[in-house]
């Protein structure tokens, strides 16, 4: 994992922790609270899925385009290899 990544999460994590806790400190119900920091974690979670998964769609989308640039690159010197011999 790549530090901003690392530094991302972690600044997701303290942001939510800090969430949380102004949360339980809140002057409403228990059950109120719960609720609240139930939809907002599920939230942040939902959302976070959705980064990742965009991040690792594109990495792949990366890998497959150089995979295919390599394999024109390499068709082309075996031509010019050819055309010389």
């Amino acid at each position: 994992m790549k530090n901003t990544t690392k530094i991302t999460l972690g600044l997701l994590g303290a942001v939510a922790a800090g969430v949380v806790i102004g949360l339980m400190v809140a002057p409403e119900k228990g059950s109120e609270t719960r609720k609240r920091i139930k939809r907002t974690t599920g939230s942040w979670v939902d959302q976070l899925g959705n980064i990742l998964s965009s991040g690792q769609d594109a990495a792949h989308d990366i890998k497959e385009n150089a995979k295919g640039i390599k394999h024109a690159a390499e068709e082309k010197i075996r031509r010019a290899k050819e055309s010389m011999g």
